[in-house]
């Protein structure tokens, strides 16, 4: 059951679809359940959109871009910065809400509370550096100018694991470039998106900018939009296959497209690490948010000099966890998003240890009310091993050993994805070889978090395309022109 101030907290948000500036209920009155997956208990009842709803939010995004596009970019930056303080201002409602929504610890999610609010702050930085250039041709024969401008309006679907940050990583830099946006949240955290559509509107965002649509109805409401000839942006965060479903939707419309897409990320540790320093970052890198983040170390790279003391330490650190209610204080894991998170890392650790892995600790659910899943710990992995193929997105530390450095980087670009990668050794030349060898878009070179409003996120290969945050974030959404104008002195 929740406390009086977890049920006032989820009175207050919305209970519609965001259209235009206005909440409404779906065309056709249905509703979906959101639940916490602690509990497994309905926590609030929410609008779920039509094809015609998602429509009517594409029309409004349509119907407010001209004119936001023509808002001056100081005027666009100084209510991203509204929008940063409110959120300041309204934190611990927000990470509460994540954690009644999603079922991370209130400690995490008051960290993605400020993750997530730097994209406010450096986007609302950023709108007012978009920049073109100026100059002769080579010939000089006349003027070339150089501008950018705002693609228009975006469709933006973000996921369950991040409700807050991943709204704010696509909704600022496309508000900074002048666009408008529809965004549809994951049906198992959508609340968290609601809320935040209040704050940017009590921000000053205009209506129409900002439009959000729930729905259980996801893939048919979702593509009537990407088809539709009004739309000129998708961006999306989720599993490879929808993003290549998405992507082949996008095809017709000749989209700009952002995929942030799954991953598989190598954690390498060489014999000459300071151990004490990896195992901080194995802990951050593994168990942040649960295991549930596609930036979380998915395959434990370790020299065999050190593999055991390694998987000793990691044991060790990882009994002293405690689980329970994200609410509840000193919890460190909380429940997975729901049951079929648990079959599936149940299933993984099962498979590792059939085929000779060795389990160190964990390595089963939890009965009882909610979703949870033991943090465990697997050493001696064996090559073939479902684990080391497939993204776990739970507590799940899988350690295989490796001889030599050749033998690392086989291993770590194993694979078909190639989000973020993780290193450390104290040699400076291997580090430099890890940069150049190491087959991903990201790299935490003796650090176990890299994500950075400041920096531009994104992987190669099944991983995705394009850039979040950073100088890069804003390109997504803007499109080059190229103007040559008769030789003024001629």
């Amino acid at each position: 059951m929740t406390d009086q101030h977890e049920t006032d907290l989820l009175d207050r948000v919305p209970d519609g679809l965001f259209v235009g500036g206005t909440w409404r209920p779906a065309s056709d009155g249905a509703t979906l359940e959101v639940r916490d997956p602690s509990t497994n208990a309905v926590i609030k009842t929410i609008a779920s959109a039509t094809v015609d709803d998602g429509l009517a939010a594409l029309t409004a995004a349509d119907d407010a871009f001209p004119a936001w596009a023509a808002t001056p970019a100081r005027e666009r930056a100084e209510i991203l910065r509204r929008a940063f303080d409110l959120l300041q201002e309204r934190a611990d409602d927000v990470a509460l809400l994540m954690t009644l929504e999603m079922g991370k610890p209130l400690a995490e999610s008051r960290g993605e509370v400020t993750y997530g609010g730097e994209f406010l702050r450096w986007f609302g930085e950023e709108a007012a550096r978009i920049q073109g250039r100026y100059g002769a041709n080579p010939e000089g024969t006349g003027r070339m100018i150089v501008t950018q401008h705002p693609v228009g309006p975006c469709f933006l679907i973000t996921p369950w694991n991040f409700p807050l940050a991943m709204a704010t990583r696509k909704i600022a830099p496309a508000l900074a470039a002048g666009c408008t946006v529809v965004i549809k949240p994951a049906t198992l955290t959508p609340l968290t998106t609601l809320l935040f559509a209040q704050l940017l509107a009590d921000a000053g965002v205009p209506d129409g900018v900002v439009n959000v649509i729930t729905t259980t109805n996801t893939g048919p409401v979702s593509e009537a939009i990407i088809r539709d000839p009004r739309l000129r942006k998708l961006s999306f965060t989720g599993s490879t296959p929808v993003g290549k479903t998405l992507l082949a939707q996008a095809a017709d419309g000749v989209l700009r497209t952002s995929m942030e897409l799954g991953g598989n990320a190598p954690f390498v540790v060489f014999e000459d690490a300071d151990l004490d320093k990896a195992v901080d970052g194995a802990i951050a890198a593994k168990f942040r948010n649960i295991g549930e983040a596609c930036t979380a170390a998915n395959r434990f790279v370790v020299h065999r000099s050190v593999a055991d003391a390694f998987a000793q330490r990691v044991t060790a650190r990882v009994e002293e966890f405690r689980t329970g209610r994200g609410t509840e204080d000193g919890v460190t894991i909380g429940p997975l998003i729901d049951d079929r998170a648990v079959d599936k890392a149940a299933a993984l650790v099962d498979d590792a240890v059939a085929r000779g892995a060795s389990l160190l600790t964990g390595g089963a659910a939890i009965d009882g009310p909610g979703t949870y899943y033991q943090a465990t710990v697997l050493s001696d992995v064996p090559a073939g091993s479902d684990i080391l193929r497939e993204e776990i997105f739970g507590p799940v530390v899988a350690i295989v050993p490796f001889d030599d450095e050749d033998d690392a980087v086989r291993i770590a670009n194993d694979t078909e994805y190639g989000l973020v990668s993780y290193v450390y050794t104290r040699d400076l030349a291997r580090g430099q070889r890890m940069i150049e060898r190491l087959a991903t878009g990201m790299m935490g070179l003796n650090v176990g978090v890299v994500s950075n409003a400041a920096a531009p996120f994104g992987g190669w290969n099944m991983s995705g395309l394009g850039r979040e945050g950073g100088a890069e974030g804003i390109h997504e959404y803007l499109q080059t022109k190229y103007t040559l104008t008769a030789d003024p002195f001629a």
